[in-house]
């Protein structure tokens, strides 16, 4: 177990993480499945265990439970994480039904009632899958029962080669406003480097990106896909939606969520997101891209103001009137998101116009800067 020395231990990150009434805990295959034994029982109780204590401590609870892939190894009789789609699909198919049926036994030893809610992050790009995913995880947590939360690998196709659940796990924190997200696997923090590999600086917090000043993050091991890089990644988008963020190793769970005294702790920003802004930023596909001159950059990036058919000079893709767009400058580089007030088919006619050169009806801005958000 990685202790934080103490003065880092009473941070604001760590005191926010500890003192949440509202969590969501993902866990990582690695830390309940094997490549022999498939499941394992035992690791998957203890860490039930320590979410019950948070709980009768008086938190709510959302679990994100990675592992369906992994439980259906050994049943099938795979000697490997299987690469191809198609096998991927079976193995979680088999490996779903018996990850459900572990976590509400296990819960069931503290009467506790489990309902599994399977989603992919394209969910979260559609807002109306958006907005029915947050009702019904809403619903369950006001009946009091556990929402045990995973990929739906069975019928997901590119997310399954993207992240171990740790963005869908960052996507449900800020869908269901949780106050905190702590992200347990076989790691028991943030190095500056592989540990595995020789010398590596632990890093016990992250308050800004300054304090990721040359850290070097790894993909997945052999049960898993999210590795260091997806967890990383995570977190920085959940602290960036005002959700403060513990990394720590699952055998440390009970330590995790307790005091937060391990792991590696993410200071959120000090103002979350509206639910818009984050399905704008990080939730929602882009369908296409509008490029702009240096002006432009300048207006909706630096001074935060509406886009104008002026400052743009080209338009790429195809999309309609309420599809999220990309915002490139010069160099090629997407500066901000949005969503598009017009079809890319009228925009066309509209690039370099001044406002006064358009049509009535078409002089309204392209993108309004309430559904802007800088990247």
């Amino acid at each position: 177990m990685t202790q934080v020395d103490s003065g880092r231990e009473t941070s604001a990150a760590r005191e926010a993480v500890a003192t949440a009434r509202s969590v969501v805990v993902k866990i990582g295959s690695s830390a309940l499945t094997s490549l022999a034994g498939g499941l394992d029982t035992e690791r998957l109780d203890k860490l039930a265990d320590a979410v019950e204590a948070r709980m009768r401590a008086g938190s709510d609870v959302v679990v994100v439970s990675s592992g369906a892939i992994g439980a259906g190894i050994a049943p099938l009789k795979l000697s490997s994480r299987p690469r191809d789609l198609a096998t991927k699909q079976a193995a979680a198919s088999v490996g779903q039904l018996a990850l459900a049926h572990a976590w509400g036994t296990s819960f069931a030893r503290y009467g506790r009632t489990v309902g599994q809610v399977l989603l992919t992050a394209g969910d979260f790009s559609r807002r109306e899958h958006h907005r029915n995913a947050q009702r019904t995880l809403d619903r369950l947590r006001s009946l009091h029962a556990i929402a045990v939360v995973n990929e739906n690998d069975t019928i997901a196709t590119e997310e399954i080669r993207f992240g171990d659940n740790d963005r869908l796990a960052a996507l449900v924190a800020h869908l269901v406003g949780a106050d905190a997200l702590v992200l347990l696997s076989d790691v028991d923090g943030l190095y500056d480097g592989d540990p595995r590999k020789g010398a590596a600086k632990f890093i016990p917090e992250v308050r800004s990106s300054a304090d990721l000043d040359g850290v070097i993050a790894g993909s997945g091991g052999a049960l898993g896909t999210g590795g260091m890089a997806s967890k990383l990644s995570a977190a920085r988008l959940a602290a960036d939606a005002g959700v403060p963020v513990l990394l720590a190793a699952a055998t440390d769970a009970a330590a995790a969520l307790t005091g937060a005294s391990v792991g590696t702790a993410f200071a959120a920003r000090p103002v979350r997101l509206s639910a818009r802004k984050f399905w704008v930023r990080h939730a929602a596909d882009s369908r296409g891209a509008v490029l702009l001159d240096e002006g432009a950059v300048q207006a909706v990036a630096q001074c935060r103001r509406s886009l104008l058919a002026a400052g743009i000079t080209g338009v790429r893709g195809r999309f309609h009137g309420g599809d999220v767009i990309d915002l490139v400058d010069p160099d090629g580089h997407v500066v901000a998101r949005g969503v598009a007030e017009y079809d890319s088919t009228e925009l066309q006619t509209m690039v370099g116009r001044s406002t006064s050169e358009l049509p009535e009806g078409m002089q309204r801005p392209v993108i309004h800067a309430d559904d802007l958000v800088k990247v």
